[in-house]
C-alpha cells in the first residue's frame, strides 16, 4: 500500500480522465491520495472529492506563490475547512523566493498566519519551500509549528538540511525528481533521512518521474519514487511503502 501524500488532482489536467486515473492508483496499490490546496477558489472542489471519494484527503491553504489571494474572507474558509475531518491539513503553505522576491515579507507574514490556524485545528502543515530554506525553518520554529505536524513537501534542500528538518520531528517528502538521473542531491537525501520521517507524493500533475518523464503525472506514478528510494537504500520495496504509508497515516491523523 501506498499514499501520494500531496497530488493536484483537483486541476483540469484530469478532467477528461478522472475515473480512469484513479483506478490507475488502486491498481497501483495506491489507497490513499492527498490533494493539497493552493487558492480559496478551489477550497470547494477539493472538499467536494473528499466527500465523493472514500480514499481522497484535502488540505486547505495559499500558496506562497499567490499572496494575493489571503485575506479575512480566505483566512475565513480556511477554519471552516479545517474543521472536517477529511480535510486533514493547512497547505500548502510557505516560502517561494524563486519568481518573486518583491513580496517576501508578505509571504512570511501569510504563512506565519497559516501555521497558527493549523495549529488553532490541531492539524499538520504541508509545506513549500523553495530557495527559502533558512526563513522556512527559523519560521517553522518560531510558531512551533511542530506541535501539531510538519511535512516538508518535496524537499529541495540539502541532505544536512533535511536532517536538521528531521531533528525537529518533521516529515520529508519526496517525489519524482529523486528518479532523475541528475538528481545527486535527492538522491542523498533519500538515503539519509530515517525511514520514520519519510514519506512519498508525487506533486502531479508536475515533476513526473522516470520513466514517463516529461508526460503528465499521476498518483499511480508514486510507485517510481518508492522503488527508487528502496534501490538506494538497499531495502525492499515493501519496507518503504510499509513505512511511508504508516508515517502519512500518523502526520495527517487518518485512521
Amino acid at each position: 500500500m501506498l499514499i501520494d501524500t500531496h497530488a493536484h488532482i483537483d486541476m483540469d489536467d484530469y478532467s477528461d480522465d478522472f475515473s480512469e486515473m484513479l483506478k490507475r492508483a488502486e491498481e497501483n496499490a495506491v489507497q490513499k491520495i492527498i490533494i493539497p490546496g493552493v487558492e480559496p477558489a478551489g477550497f470547494a472542489r477539493i472538499f467536494e472529492l473528499t466527500e465523493k471519494y472514500k480514499n481522497i484527503y484535502g488540505c486547505v491553504g495559499v500558496h506562497p506563490e499567490e499572496p494575493d489571494f489571503y485575506d479575512d474572507e480566505a483566512e475565513e474558509k480556511i477554519k471552516y475547512y479545517l474543521k472536517k475531518p477529511k480535510i486533514v491539513a493547512a497547505g500548502e503553505i510557505g516560502l517561494d523566493y524563486y519568481w518573486d522576491k518583491s513580496r517576501i515579507e508578505r509571504q512570511k507574514e501569510i504563512f506565519e498566519k497559516q501555521i497558527y490556524l493549523a495549529k488553532e485545528a490541531g492539524k499538520p502543515v504541508v509545506v513549500h519551500d523553495r530557495e527559502a530554506h533558512q526563513d522556512t525553518f527559523e519560521i517553522l520554529k518560531k510558531t512551533g509549528a511542530k506541535e501539531t505536524g510538519v511535512v516538508m513537501h518535496c524537499f529541495s534542500g540539502s541532505p544536512e538540511f533535511a536532517l536538521q528538518c528531521v531533528k525537529e520531528g518533521f516529515y520529508i517528502a519526496l517525489g519524482g525528481v529523486v528518479t532523475f538521473k541528475n538528481a545527486k542531491k535527492m538522491k542523498e537525501v533519500a538515503q539519509a533521512v530515517p525511514l520514520e520521517n519519510l514519506l512519498v507524493e508525487t506533486d502531479s500533475p508536475y515533476l513526473t518521474p522516470v520513466p514517463y518523464r516529461g508526460k503528465r503525472n499521476e498518483p499511480s506514478y508514486v510507485k517510481y519514487s518508492a522503488e527508487e528510494i528502496a534501490k538506494l537504500r538497499n531495502i525492499s520495496f515493501s519496507e518503504i511503502s510499509d513505512a511511508t504509508t504508516k508515517n502519512a497515516l500518523k502526520v495527517f491523523h487518518i485512521e
